[in-house]
């Protein structure tokens, strides 16, 4: 396999974990805003955040890169840094019940969209 290949496939595969971060965060959000508790900062919200900081970091990289060097339709570098920085502020806001519901579900649709976006952009160039 060449190198483009393996970044391609690592980016997918960062793309896919970010999606499975983001249904987790979703649902996280819910629970704790039906029962009104937060979870533990140290305990849940930390590890949890800083795995998918490390994710987020390699794939806002990668992205970027891949998005400057193909120019897909209706997906640009400006809306990789986006959705990168509000996954930063998703990851850790899901965790608390006084989060803004709207403000949650803006930021995280966004991100969802734009991981959608990228993900169906990658596995289309498979196809040809």
């Amino acid at each position: 396999m060449n190198e483009k290949v393996i970044l391609i496939n690592q980016l997918k595969e960062n793309t896919k974990m970010l999606i499975e971060a983001t249904e987790y965060l979703m649902d996280t959000f819910i629970k704790v805003k039906a029962s009104g508790k937060g979870e533990d900062f140290y305990e849940v919200v930390v590890p949890f955040a800083n795995k998918v900081k490390k994710i987020n970091e390699d794939w806002k990289v990668s992205a970027i890169n891949w998005v400057v060097a193909n120019k897909p339709e209706y997906l640009y570098a400006a809306q990789i840094q986006s959705a990168s920085d509000h996954l930063e502020i998703i990851s850790v806001s899901a965790f608390y019940p006084d989060t803004s519901k709207k403000r949650f579900m803006d930021a995280i649709k966004s991100v969802q969209y734009t991981l959608e976006v990228l993900l169906n952009q990658l596995s289309s160039i498979e196809k040809k």
